[in-house]
């Protein structure tokens, strides 16, 4: 029974992990393709739309892996709740 709860709780505590990487990483990216903007403005080389295209990529994956992750964490509660009970 306690093996069970701490299953559960490595597993939330996994899914909040990954969750906070692939956060951190859209994070990054988004700061790269706003110091380009700057950079733009101001007349720098850097790749404007590179930036922008790379943070919105980095941003639709990190939505998709936090669905993903969120998904099977859900999944995988169900089933030890299905196993607690019988």
């Amino acid at each position: 029974m306690a093996s069970d709860a701490f299953k559960v709780q490595l597993l939330e505590t996994f899914a909040a992990l990954i969750t906070a990487a692939f956060g951190l990483v859209a994070a990054l990216a988004w700061n790269e393709a706003i110091k380009a903007a700057v950079a733009a403005v101001f007349n720098s080389s850097d790749d404007l739309v590179g930036m922008t295209v790379y943070a919105i990529i980095v941003t639709v994956l990190a939505v998709i892996m936090t669905l993903l992750i969120a998904r099977a964490l859900g999944k995988a509660k169900d089933a030890l709740k299905a196993a607690k009970e019988e």
